[in-house]
């Protein structure tokens, strides 16, 4: 899986969708959505979202409603592989230094273009 966009860096623990809000992200209309429960509320207009479904409180998930999930994490797990890929790349993950300006966001970029680059070459290869 190749990684096709990126939003700007923040530093710190800043949660996924108060980035997404503050940012405006959007996606072409028609487009599927696969995200975890962490962002409840958040709402994209024209975009197909697929969340998992929280099992109600002292009750119990259909089988369609599993079965739904169970779909959904399969996605996901690519999705958390393609960021593991990434994290390959030490400087990533570990404290940045570096105090120049766009410097961290240019790090990120390299380090998601040796991803893709790294998927590319393991499907040319076969």
């Amino acid at each position: 899986m190749q990684i096709k966009g990126l939003s700007g860096t923040h530093e710190g623990k800043k949660h996924d969708k108060k980035i997404c809000d503050e940012e405006g992200i959007l996606l072409p209309e028609g487009s599927d959505l696969y995200r975890d429960t962490g962002f409840q509320g958040h709402e994209m207009e024209g975009v197909n979202i697929h969340q998992p479904k929280k099992k109600p409180r002292g009750g119990e998930l259909t089988d369609e409603e599993k079965e739904n999930n169970r779909l959904i994490s399969s996605i996901r797990v690519v999705v958390e592989h393609v960021i593991a890929g990434v994290k390959r790349c030490r400087i990533v993950k570990d404290v940045f230094r570096n105090t120049l300006s766009g410097y961290d966001d240019d790090v990120m970029e390299l380090a998601c273009a040796l991803h893709n680059f790294r998927s590319y070459q393991r499907r040319v290869s076969y």
